[in-house]
């Protein structure tokens, strides 16, 4: 059971466990170097990518096992415009080139334009990259870092981590999200048998 050894600890010691992690994963490192350099306004790298390594450091899988891309959020309210977006993800596209992992790109300020055409509710204007994450499917999920004026790292974490930590996936019901939390919890049990979903 060492794969739960920060289960049930302290946020404070969480937080140290879980930035330390990051930080000392090769693709991890690397592409947070290069989105601090691409200088997006406020930019968060979120998701998947960041409790997956997680989960292969604690489980001693080798960095990127599971891991589909780097999802990467800005917001950007000046231009809602599909075509400056466009632009955005053109510019990162190059930027990310010869990066292990594919880098999605989005900007957050306009997620609620195309969300009700996608998944057929209406979601809200979110302020913040910071705000979007509150608001994934899984309280587990809603994780992101960016580095700070100073160049530490900083972590946005509105449920806490020890979800994360105790390879537990737990769902956020604030939309109505059921599909994305079974799907999502569906795959990662495949790649890490260790998690449990607890039921929407």
């Amino acid at each position: 059971m060492d794969h739960l050894r920060y289960s049930g600890l302290p946020y404070e010691e969480q937080r140290a466990a879980f930035l330390a992690i990051v930080a000392a994963d090769p693709l991890l490192a690397e592409t947070l170097a290069r989105v601090r350099a691409l200088a997006l306004p406020d930019w968060l790298v979120v998701s998947g990518a960041l409790y997956n390594s997680v989960w292969n450091h604690l489980t001693g899988k080798p960095p990127g096992y599971g891991i589909k891309d780097v999802d990467l959020f800005y917001s950007d309210d000046t231009d809602l415009s599909y075509e400056a977006e466009d632009a955005v993800i053109r510019r990162a596209a190059r930027h990310f080139e010869g990066l292990a992992l594919p880098v999605e790109v989005r900007n957050q300020a306009r997620v609620h334009l195309w969300y009700p055409l996608k998944f057929g509710q209406e979601c809200p204007r979110y302020a913040s990259a910071s705000e979007s994450v509150s608001y994934f499917a899984s309280k587990t999920h809603a994780v992101g870092v960016r580095f700070d004026g100073a160049g530490a790292l900083e972590l946005i974490a509105p449920f806490g981590l020890d979800d994360i930590f105790s390879f537990r996936i737990t769902p956020n019901r604030v939309l109505d999200n059921q599909r994305t939390h079974e799907t999502k919890g569906a795959r990662a049990s495949e790649y890490w048998p260790e998690i449990s979903v607890v039921p929407w």
